[in-house]
């Protein structure tokens, strides 16, 4: 960051996509949304990838927003959809780089059972219609949703997921995934810092049953928690953040912002009323060691 940059206000965004993965926006226009949304710091973690990431960082520079190296590993989870975010990784880590391949390949494998299933209940879709809806990047279901939308065959992004895409429809295929503990010592193998991306999604039917979980992913190395996220609403919130001091985790937020794939979700307020203080990635930095930088503290 340039010496006379001025100081932004101290909110952030840890949890945003590009079109790495399933985001509509580039790496470098989520800097420039970002930089225009006032953000201090952003982190993209892209579902399986570090590409988003690595190119962000090398544009970092070009405003005043700073660029935490992230990913987003999908773990197995019988009742729900487990998500391990990973903060501060080091990208040049070749075990996970190796981890993420072995998942790239299941994701597009996955891919194409899905068009297959679509073929089969006689939907006219192809495979290189989803592949130019990712814009080149990672193809995943919500870019088969937009494609069924664009063709008149749902009505949103929803309707799909609902209708053909999501566990339990006609089109759902099976991918293969990481243990959670396997998730997890790969993004603290590459130095990182991992934490449960919004806990809603288990489907955890009471707070004890959410509780027994965290403290199996703690024991197996989580170290944090997303508590703050537009699927949460203020009891949700609070449960979190009282579960994660109970048991010494840390506390993270981001609006899972994927650009026109979720119109609805703005990077930096969610829905129009989050807003993540900055020392939160002071409190990431310090689990790995990183001392703050001098130019962004609060």
């Amino acid at each position: 960051m340039h010496a006379n940059t001025p100081i932004k206000p101290a909110y952030i965004d840890l949890h945003v996509h590009s079109t790495a993965s399933d985001g509509s926006l580039s790496p470098v226009k989520i800097i420039q949304a970002a930089d225009k949304a006032n953000l201090r710091a952003i982190a993209i973690t892209d579902h399986d990838t570090i590409d988003g990431s690595v190119e962000a960082l090398q544009h970092q520079h070009s405003s005043g927003v700073e660029i935490l190296p992230g990913v987003e590993i999908s773990a197995s989870f019988e009742s729900g959809a487990m998500h391990i975010l990973g903060y501060l990784i080091r990208l040049d880590d070749v075990s996970l780089r190796g981890v993420l391949k072995v998942l790239q390949k299941a994701r597009a494998s996955r891919n194409l059972q899905i068009i297959e299933r679509l073929q089969g209940l006689g939907v006219d879709i192809s495979y290189d219609e989803i592949l130019k809806a990712s814009g080149g990047g990672q193809v995943g279901r919500p870019h088969i949703a937009h494609v069924l939308v664009q063709k008149g065959i749902v009505q949103n992004i929803d309707n799909a997921f609902n209708k053909l895409l999501r566990k339990g429809s006609p089109a759902y295929a099976e991918k293969y995934r990481l243990l959670p503990v396997e998730a997890i010592e790969a993004i603290s193998g590459a130095g990182g810092v991992p934490v449960l991306a919004h806990p809603f999604t288990l489907n955890a039917k009471t707070e004890g049953d959410l509780e027994r979980v965290l403290v199996e992913l703690k024991q197996a190395g989580l170290k944090g928690v997303e508590a703050y996220c537009p699927g949460h609403g203020p009891e949700l919130t609070a449960m979190y953040e009282r579960l994660a001091d109970h048991h010494g985790l840390l506390v993270t937020g981001g609006t899972d912002f994927h650009g026109a794939l979720k119109p609805e979700v703005h990077i930096g307020i969610g829905r129009g009323d989050l807003r993540i203080p900055y020392r939160l990635v002071e409190e990431l930095k310090k689990e790995t060691n990183q001392p703050p930088s001098p130019s962004l503290s609060p």
